[in-house]
């Protein structure tokens, strides 16, 4: 699934993705790449565009496997 980082919330982990008209939660363990670079990229508001796998659970939509697909050096 494609979509684009929302939001991160650096000093606890973790972030959401805005794909399929749905948020998807997901934990920086799932993220496959820097995490601070995200953290800097998505604050300064550039547009993270990112592939997860999707699944649902108990306390909502879960990104997994998160990569960036916006930059050369992760994915």
């Amino acid at each position: 699934m494609n979509g684009v980082v929302k939001n991160v919330v650096r000093d606890r982990g973790f972030g959401f993705i805005k794909a399929d008209g749905k948020e998807w939660f997901f934990h920086k363990d799932q993220f496959n790449g820097h995490w601070e670079d995200l953290c800097t990229d998505v604050n300064a508001k550039k547009q993270v565009q990112v592939e997860f796998d999707g699944r649902n659970s108990p306390k909502g939509p879960r990104a997994e496997d998160v990569r960036r697909t916006d930059h050369p050096n992760e994915g």
